[in-house]
């Protein structure tokens, strides 16, 4: 496994992350702890320490399977980042909540979820400018950090080339972006990865395999079960999506190699990425993401040097 430094946090985290909305069930599939513990178990085995979920990924019910491997485990070892603003009203359904004291909700019951007495990255979580500039916000989770329930502030912004947000981050505390990038959507390149590296943030790059269209497994023709979230994508971009990423196996991945690994090893090259959080639904996936850090080059410039 490969390290990078994730901006101005300082923290050491894995190139390759692990992303757990499916452990919410809405991935097709529903887990059970055992499940859980198999995927997080089988990461820490391949170096990875990185852990997103969110609030809202079932009712805290993704935090609750991390909270109780990590209760098993040496908590010291793992970098936690999670979210807040949303909750979960049933499958595909949130309400968005902003005011300081409900956050502070929020946080309080994501630290009972995940049984920690600290969030290592506390991530506004993809809401509008205007409750994002809210100044009792971060003066209230400002707080949170100098009582050491967060280590660090950070912001998932839900449209990949939201400069507001990004440009603000400095301003607010906020020292980490969550975007969605992949080969198949390249906006953050210009104008959110910029601003990161001016401010020296670092870069959680979601959705590297584009909701699994990069992971190689489907073919132009595949439909989606009503319990996965793909279900709701629109049936002809979905297609169009099938034929590019069946264009780019044959044009740009190199012969031998595995598509999904390459896919995050795309993202991993640009200078802002500091780590890439995919899904993964056994250990098996695990495996096949954390082997991606192969073909990650040296010389990145937030590589970890110990």
């Amino acid at each position: 496994m490969k390290y990078r430094k994730l901006g101005k946090t300082g923290m050491k985290v894995s190139v390759i992350g692990v992303g757990t909305w499916q452990f919410g069930g809405e991935w097709g599939k529903d887990f059970s702890q055992q499940e859980a513990d198999a995927i997080l178990g089988r990461a820490k085995e391949l170096g990875i320490n990185l852990i997103d979920t969110a609030e809202c990924y079932g009712e805290h019910l993704s935090e609750t399977m991390i909270g109780q491997y990590l209760k098993q485990d040496r908590r010291e070892d793992w970098v936690v980042a999670t979210k807040f603003g949303h909750h979960f009203e049933g499958l595909m359904d949130r309400s968005q909540h902003w005011k300081p004291e409900e956050v502070l909700q929020q946080l309080e019951a994501s630290l009972r979820a995940l049984q920690t007495d600290y969030i290592d990255l506390y991530q506004f979580h993809s809401g509008s400018d205007e409750a994002f500039d809210n100044d009792d916000l971060w003066t209230m989770l400002d707080k949170q950090v100098q009582a050491g329930k967060i280590l660090h502030l950070g912001t998932s912004i839900g449209s990949n080339d939201n400069l507001h947000q990004t440009e603000r981050s400095t301003e607010v505390g906020s020292k980490a972006i969550q975007v969605v990038y992949n080969r198949l959507d390249r906006k953050p390149e210009e104008r959110v990865f910029p601003s990161c590296l001016e401010q020296n943030l670092g870069v959680l790059a979601r959705v590297p395999l584009a909701s699994g269209y990069l992971s190689g497994k489907y073919k132009p023709g595949t439909t989606f079960g009503k319990n996965d979230v793909r279900h709701r994508h629109d049936p002809e971009q979905t297609e169009q999506k099938l034929r590019t990423v069946e264009e780019i196996r044959q044009s740009e991945v190199p012969e031998g190699v595995d598509m999904a690994q390459w896919a995050l090893a795309w993202c991993l090259r640009h200078e802002a990425v500091t780590s890439v959080i995919p899904g993964c639904k056994s250990p098996e996936q695990v495996e096949a993401n954390a082997s991606a850090a192969n073909l990650v080059e040296d010389g990145h410039p937030q590589a970890w040097v110990d």
